[in-house]
């Protein structure tokens, strides 16, 4: 390549390092980075606001494997990605954010987009925030964060480069380097303890959390020949297959789930941090040792004297213990009841439908007609919170939260940035009437793009979990109601389509004909829908 602007030349490097798209919305200070998007071949997804082109590369990273990328602007558009970063650090999704910055701040005031120090207010949301002042620091600055992604636990990265060095004259970057870090591997010794644990005791109980995703595939012969029982977290849902007779589901929010956990003679965690978004409660409730395999050394804090800590790529461990232990023979059965799992997920299921009037039938009514392949992404809805603990998934790593930030507006754009991962394979939406509103406008960017994609809107009028939290406090609900636009009006105003269907029938036809659609529809749902 010849020597050309740096900004240009970052575009090329990051296609050099398998990327093929990048989110963002251009401005006078980061134009420079669009001079060779083109040049270098890859697709830019125009968001109407960064905070969606945030959820947009959050989105593609959880459904390609690969990070996200954006582009942004000096100050606001730093700032307004800022959430993202801050919810792709909470659920371990890397992200590198590109963005420019002033070529001084110290001397000179009242500059456009100018902020104090937008390097270190960054840093507070992702694993490191650096700005580079040459070419050279650019490209290595870069590569640290490739590195990053394929070696260590997945979190967002930020870059910003000066608008006088993005437009200065730079050689070409050097090509990615034939070997890159990897992920720590687990040592023989530590699998070893692991399986003979695991063999020694009577009642094994695992915990799949959303790193055992890369090693699903060795998770249905472990429990068969352990005999353990099994929870997932959220993250994990569909490591597990939900006909497992010893399969506990995506419960341990349930408050007695603590007690199942207490009967376990050994506890298994495999890449989850066991937080609080995982829990709702202070500790996980087991009695007998703990043993964590986990690529975070971060998460293992408060492990006792008879834990043990395992530090290693969870789908390695789990492949090789696959591999290592014995099939169980029919003159070891479990000593865990099957029967009365399967009873105990019947009260948890029971206590949902209660807890949450009109959500399980309009989950079964979806799941029965959704492709395996269907990857959905939620917002923080009651909607969602019903179904991350009724839907088993039939595949790992097809549903996506924001889990630990909890960021309102994250579903329709992180489902926009699914779709564009996966194209020719079905994606949809689920957010609540409030959420959609944060980031209602990216349906501008699906309608552009010809996405197939069921935007499913869980309409109850209100903040509806606010309110049943300040009732449960003895508060009178307060600020919980707001005035909602016509959904409906608003999707064909943006050029989507839109429909309103009144029973459960009807719902499913809407959404098989959403995924064949050639643009996104919004479905609007209410409780009337489960009768």
């Amino acid at each position: 390549m010849p020597k050309q602007p740096l900004g240009a030349q970052i575009s090329q490097m990051l296609k050099d390092r398998g990327v093929d798209t990048i989110f963002g919305i251009p401005g006078v200070h980061n134009v420079e980075l669009y001079r060779g998007i083109e040049q270098a071949g890859i697709t830019h997804v125009l968001a109407r606001h960064e905070q969606g082109a945030g959820f947009m590369a959050d989105g593609y990273a959880r459904a390609s494997g690969k990070p996200g990328v954006a582009y942004v602007i000096t100050g606001p558009g730093l700032t307004n990605i800022m959430t993202p970063m801050g919810q792709a650090y909470s659920d371990s999704v890397p992200m590198l954010v590109i963005s420019s910055c002033l070529d001084e701040t110290a001397a000179q005031r009242g500059q456009l987009h100018q902020m104090r120090d937008q390097r270190a207010a960054a840093e507070t949301v992702c694993a490191w925030s650096e700005e580079a002042r040459t070419a050279d620091a650019a490209y290595a600055l870069i590569d640290r964060a490739f590195d990053q992604f394929n070696s260590a636990r997945g979190r967002p990265c930020h870059l910003q480069v000066s608008i006088s060095t993005l437009g200065a004259v730079a050689e070409p970057a050097p090509l990615p380097a034939v070997q890159r870090p990897k992920a720590p591997a687990a040592r023989h010794h530590d699998v070893y303890a692991l399986v003979e644990a695991v063999l020694s005791a009577q009642k094994p109980l695992f915990v799949f959390g959303g790193g055992a995703v890369a090693g699903a595939r060795a998770i249905p012969d472990l429990l068969r020949q352990t005999g353990a029982a099994s929870f997932v977290t959220y993250a994990g849902r569909g490591v597990v297959p939900h006909d497992q007779p010893l399969f506990f589901g995506s419960t341990l929010a349930r408050p007695d789930s603590a007690g199942i956990i207490a009967q376990a003679d050994l506890v298994v965690a495999v890449g989850t941090t066991l937080s609080e978004v995982d829990l709702w409660r202070p500790t996980l409730g087991h009695t007998a040792p703990l043993m964590r395999v986990d690529i975070d050394p971060e998460c293992f804090t408060g492990l006792g004297p008879d834990d043990t800590a395992i530090l290693a790529d969870a789908g390695e461990v789990l492949r090789a213990m696959a591999i290592s232990i014995p099939a169980r023979t029919d003159d070891q059965p479990p000593k865990w009841d099957a029967a009365k799992v399967g009873q105990q997920k019947a009260i948890w299921r029971a206590e949902i439908a209660s807890e949450r009037p009109g959500i399980v039938p309009v989950c079964d009514a979806l799941k029965a007609i959704l492709p395996d392949t269907t990857m959905i992404y939620s917002d923080m809805t009651q909607f969602a919170y019903g179904a991350k603990e009724v839907w088993d998934m039939p595949k790992p790593g097809h549903w996506h939260h924001p889990y630990g930030f909890g960021t309102l507006g994250y579903a329709l754009p992180a489902a926009i940035g699914g779709a564009v991962a996966r194209p020719g394979l079905p994606t949809m939406a689920i957010a609540g009437d409030y959420g959609l509103q944060y980031t209602i406008q990216e349906l501008g960017t699906a309608v552009e793009l010809g996405l197939p994609l069921p935007i499913l809107v869980w309409d109850n009028g209100k903040l509806g979990e606010i309110e049943d939290s300040m009732v449960r406090s003895q508060i009178a609900p307060n600020a919980v109601v707001a005035r909602n636009p016509d959904f409906l009006a608003l999707a064909r105003a943006h050029g989507a389509g839109a429909v309103e269907p009144t029973t459960l029938d009807a719902l499913q036809s809407a959404v098989t004909d959403a995924l064949q659609a050639k643009g996104p529809t919004l479905i609007r749902m209410t409780r009337a829908l489960a009768g």
